[in-house]
């Protein structure tokens, strides 16, 4: 699959650490440098404005999407290549990933989290192919990929899933993941039941 537009997940805090608005900017310069079309949330503030303001410096396309009722906490990003309002967060979360080619998820709070989740479990179900991969900044995904390591251990999930999501330490390495990421297909719903394992 030829990857050209890139659903980007990042927390919105504006009291993040340094390391982290570094990598949310290596990130959205190096989608940028790739010719790949940028979405995301729309915000302007925390990792989201860092990448995306990156990515604009770099020349990139970089496409916000972003419910009506958070534009009275703050008017979305107004330098993007174009803002969408739209009515709710079920409905952003769902254009988000309309069209998209892979997810990449920087740190984020619960927002990112759920964002995550739902596109793993899409694709679960063969209903998103994507890559997926997690941008481990200062190991922030550790204790989330043991968790999800724990729940292919226990049987929740099978070990195909591992396939699902890949990670990496460092923005520049993101390129190389999404080229690299185990091929998904509609075809995979049929793992996506966990099967009783057979007696001993």
């Amino acid at each position: 699959m030829s990857i050209q537009r890139v659903t980007v997940y990042a927390a919105s805090s504006q009291a993040l650490e340094p390391d982290y608005i570094s990598a949310a900017g290596r990130l959205g310069k190096c989608l940028a440098d790739a010719g790949l079309t940028v979405v995301y949330g729309g915000g302007s503030h925390g990792l989201m404005g860092a990448m995306a303001d990156a990515a604009l410096a770099a020349g990139g396309q970089v496409h916000g999407i972003i419910p009506e009722f958070l534009t009275q906490v703050e008017k979305g990003h107004q330098g993007l290549t174009s803002l969408e309002i739209v009515d709710n967060m079920r409905t952003r979360k769902a254009r988000m990933l309309e069209n998209s080619d892979a997810v990449v998820t920087l740190p984020g709070g619960c927002g990112t989290f759920e964002e995550l989740f739902e596109a793993m479990t899409l694709k679960r179900l063969g209903q998103y192919l994507g890559p997926i991969i997690l941008v481990n900044t200062n190991g922030y995904y550790d204790k989330l990929l043991a968790f999800l390591d724990q729940s292919v251990r226990e049987h929740f999930m099978s070990k195909t899933h591992f396939d699902m999501w890949q990670s990496v330490a460092e923005p520049e390495q993101v390129m190389a993941a999404l080229g690299s990421a185990p091929k998904w297909s509609r075809e995979n719903i049929g793992q996506a039941a966990v099967r009783a394992r057979k007696p001993a």
